[in-house]
């Protein structure tokens, strides 16, 4: 189950690719509104629970799939022995192309904002929300710009993703990390100052309710940890394939989810003061980045600028998630039949373009989208990534790849990953498919 592969070429620049695909849209965008949704304190401080119990072993699962294989998802469960793994696979291949269309499609809409900001701050006219499409129906303006948007932000994976791991991605990831960090502070520092900006931090991260952590709350933040940590039994699989086998991955699993839930817990700090000192509501959901957070930036002196290196750095940390939605594509082109790197690269912008176009018409079909390729399915994978390494990789294996554990505490990881994870993912799952497609349960 070994083979040649490239891996990472240092701790550095491994750290930096698993955070970086880690924080994407996940954090900046959706853990903002999903604390202002779900009541704040109570939901922070369970989020950060689940990402220590849930979290990191899920991490752990996918990066041991993966390096026990040598493969990404396409290849891995077969080669682990999980019955029907290749079909799985092959299933999962198609998700990610569906996934990654209606991502790059979000992602154009950031890179639209970030050029109205810069436009704002030049005093030139712009206005970014031509980008997003219409609640039903079609508009073919913002079809067109959104399908530009698509085209570059494919163009600049196939740039980074033609030079390889170590020269490509490894590379992007430790000059865009940095960015991101650095724009966060500074918008912090600057939201900070506002007249009423502690009151949004004290709802935020100091009133704790224990009546407002109600079994709703619980699940939504188990599931936006299995979001933001990209533990969807393929980002982290494909990656785990690169690592080679002196990389420890439980201390490198609790490095990850700690810079992952850092970048959050910032993104938060950078955005709900703000919007709870100017009497905006927190919990307008996925619109809060694209509606709500503009009129934050309008109403502060200096705001387009602020706005601008907000944009900027979500830019970059939803670019290095598209990347790796790409290699986990080209990886499974690469591994299961004669493409090369470039011709599979190519091909698959191509296909991502077009998968695109359905979640370009409404809104209505964008959330469609979102919930089936994101959350749903996103779940499922977590799910499969997990059993398939407790239930179908030898026992031996499971614990030689958990070799960084001390061997009382290895036994009782490979446990709880065959145990306890399955079912708490069951249940976001289940969650989900009440709530969101059967409509049984109102959040």
């Amino acid at each position: 189950m070994t083979g040649e592969r490239e891996t990472f070429g240092s701790r550095l620049g491994l750290l930096a690719t698993m955070i970086g695909v880690a924080v994407g849209l996940g954090n900046v965008w959706r853990f903002p509104y999903m604390v202002g949704k779900f009541g704040g304190a109570s939901f922070v401080l369970f989020y950060v629970a689940i990402v220590v119990l849930i979290g990191v072993p899920v991490l752990i699962a996918e990066w041991a799939l993966g390096r026990a294989t040598r493969r990404g998802p396409v290849g891995a469960y077969a080669r682990a022995g999980l019955p029907g793994g290749r079909f799985l696979g092959w299933f999962f291949f198609a998700v990610m192309i569906a996934a990654t269309g209606y991502y790059s499609n979000a992602l154009g809409w950031v890179l639209f904002h970030a050029i109205g900001q810069l436009a704002h701050l030049l005093g030139l006219p712009f206005d970014a929300a031509v980008v997003l499409p219409p609640e039903s129906g079609f508009d073919p303006r913002a079809f067109a710009l959104q399908a530009a948007g698509v085209a570059a932000i494919a163009g600049a994976c196939v740039a980074v993703l033609l030079k390889g791991l170590r020269g490509g991605i490894e590379v992007a990831s430790k000059a865009i990390m940095p960015v991101l960090l650095l724009s966060l502070l500074v918008l912090i520092a600057r939201v900070l100052t506002l007249p009423g900006a502690a009151e949004g931090v004290s709802w935020y991260i100091l009133k704790f309710d224990a009546a407002a952590l109600t079994p709703t709350v619980m699940v939504a933040a188990l599931g936006q940890a299995c979001f933001t940590l990209s533990i969807g039994g393929t980002f982290m699989v494909v990656y785990g394939s690169y690592l080679n086998e002196r990389e420890a991955l439980a201390r490198n699993a609790v490095l990850t989810a700690f810079g992952d839930t850092a970048a959050g817990l910032l993104a938060g700090l950078a955005i709900l003061p703000a919007v709870i000192a100017l009497g905006l509501e927190p919990g307008a959901g996925p619109g809060l980045l694209f509606h709500t957070l503009p009129q934050v930036f309008d109403a502060i002196p200096g705001g387009s600028l602020f706005g601008l290196i907000f944009y900027l750095g979500l830019l970059g940390a939803a670019y290095l998630s598209a990347i790796a939605a790409f290699e986990v594509m080209v990886a499974g082109l690469t591994d299961n039949t004669r493409l090369e790197r470039r011709q599979a690269t190519f091909l698959l912008a191509g296909i991502v373009l077009l998968a695109a176009m359905p979640s370009m018409t409404n809104l209505r079909v964008f959330t469609i989208w979102d919930l089936t390729f994101g959350s749903g399915m996103q779940t499922f994978g977590a799910l499969c990534a997990v059993l398939t390494l407790g239930w179908c990789v030898e026992r031996a294996a499971v614990l030689e790849q958990l070799s960084d554990v001390d061997l009382p505490w290895r036994r009782w990881l490979a446990l709880w990953l065959r145990w306890v994870v399955p079912v708490a993912v069951l249940a976001v799952g289940g969650w989900w498919l009440a709530s969101d497609v059967l409509g049984l349960v109102s959040l």
